[in-house]
C-alpha cells in the first residue's frame, strides 16, 4: 500500500506553502505501510521560532483554501516543533536544531520519499527522491 493521491496532493499543497514561507530542507516521507495512522509525513524546519510559525500559518492558510483544517495542533505556544495533523498527512515544522536533534528522517528512513515537485532549487533542497504515486 502506497499513500494516496490526496494526501500526496495535501502534502505538495503545503510543501509549496511552507516553501513560499522559506521553510528549509523540506521532506516528504511515505509511512503508510509502517503506520496506520497517516499517509505521508511532512517535515520543513526553520532557523527561529518565528520563522516556524511563519511557516505554520503559510501551511494552514494554504490549505484552507481546499477547505482543509487540522484535526489536531500541537506545539504552536513554543515554535520549536509544531506539528499539525490533517489525518493523513502529518506536518512536523522544526526549528532547525531540533530537527537535528530528533531526526525524524533518520526513524523512517525505511520509508520511501514523495516527490513533491517544488522544482529544480527546491527539489535539491528538499532531497525529493523516489516517487510514490
Amino acid at each position: 500500500m502506497t499513500a494516496t493521491d490526496s494526501s500526496i496532493t495535501t502534502a505538495r499543497h503545503a510543501a509549496r506553502a511552507a516553501s513560499e514561507k522559506l521553510a528549509e530542507d523540506i521532506v516528504a516521507l511515505d509511512v503508510s505501510e509502517r503506520l496506520a495512522l497517516a499517509d505521508v509525513f511532512l517535515i520543513a524546519s526553520a532557523p527561529s521560532e518565528r520563522q516556524v510559525n511563519a511557516i505554520v500559518d503559510g501551511i494552514e492558510d494554504e490549505l484552507a483554501k481546499f477547505e482543509q483544517k487540522p484535526v489536531r495542533r500541537e506545539g504552536r505556544s513554543g515554535g520549536r516543533w509544531v506539528l499539525l495533523d490533517y489525518s493523513d498527512v502529518v506536518i512536523h515544522v522544526q526549528h532547525e536544531e531540533d530537527r537535528v536533534f530528533y531526526a525524524l528522517e533518520r526513524l523512517w528512513k525505511d520509508c520511501p520519499v514523495v516527490d513533491l515537485q517544488l522544482g529544480d532549487d527546491a527539489s535539491a533542497k528538499a532531497g525529493a527522491g523516489t516517487d510514490t504515486e
